[in-house]
């Protein structure tokens, strides 16, 4: 569900600081974040872990800007296959990865169009809505991740492409713990599966999966939000 894969997104981000931090593994391409940087890297990456189910035309964050998103979706299920086929692979998660980074970097006004939605399926996922009033639900999400945008503008956004991506690989992980898994390696059809969560929205996600992601994310937010020093222990590892 949007709740548990917004989790997952979060906590693979701020696992993963370290990782990309690291200039022999990465290179030019690691990148060093501030406490602000980290704290937006998770908001992007937890809102990117929704991505992956634009293909669904009555999914959460289809609902999430009303018609303009219904509509979207319906759109990208075309393209892709329906839900669990295009968007729920390595390949989408690399290419809107790079493609992000790429609008962060070049067209930066395209970025915050983009930072924007993602925001928007973040909050949809995590479960912002207001039962029954679908344009109250709309607007609120809306409005929310305008600020979101407008607190992030002035950041310096390198980190985009593994934020996106990461979020978008944490979504294929943990569908591929669902029965029917995904095609991890589309476009060849073959299905990644590996069924230990036997039904979605179902006793094991609720009161196993989503409670240790959320411990989880709660540990590693509480290091980050400690400032300077944990930023040095994030970076290093």
């Amino acid at each position: 569900m949007g709740h548990t894969h917004a989790l997952s997104g979060a906590l693979v981000w701020m696992a993963a600081v370290p990782v990309i931090a690291q200039e022999r593994l990465l290179g030019e391409h690691a990148v060093h974040l501030s406490p602000q940087q980290i704290m937006a890297g998770a908001v992007v990456c937890a809102g990117s872990a929704l991505l992956p189910d634009m293909d669904h035309h009555n999914g959460r964050i289809a609902n999430t800007m009303g018609p303009i998103s219904q509509h979207f979706c319906k759109w990208v299920g075309k393209i892709s296959g329906g839900h669990r086929h295009a968007t729920h692979s390595i390949l989408f998660a690399l290419g809107i990865g790079y493609a992000f980074d790429w609008l962060a970097t070049h067209y930066v006004y395209g970025w915050w169009v983009a930072l924007f939605v993602i925001v928007g399926f973040g909050l949809r996922g995590v479960g912002l809505d207001f039962e029954g009033k679908e344009p109250q639900s709309a607007l609120a999400d809306c409005a929310l991740a305008l600020i979101a945008v407008w607190l992030m503008h002035g950041l310096d956004m390198s980190f985009v492409g593994f934020a996106v991506t990461l979020g978008c690989l944490a979504h294929v992980a943990g569908d591929c713990l669902t029965p029917r898994g995904c095609p991890v390696f589309w476009p060849i059809q073959w299905r990644v599966e590996v069924p230990v969560i036997p039904r979605t929205d179902g006793n094991v996600e609720r009161f196993v999966v989503a409670p240790l992601l959320t411990i989880g994310v709660a540990v590693l937010a509480v290091r980050s939000a400690l400032g300077d020093e944990a930023v040095k222990w994030l970076n290093k590892g």
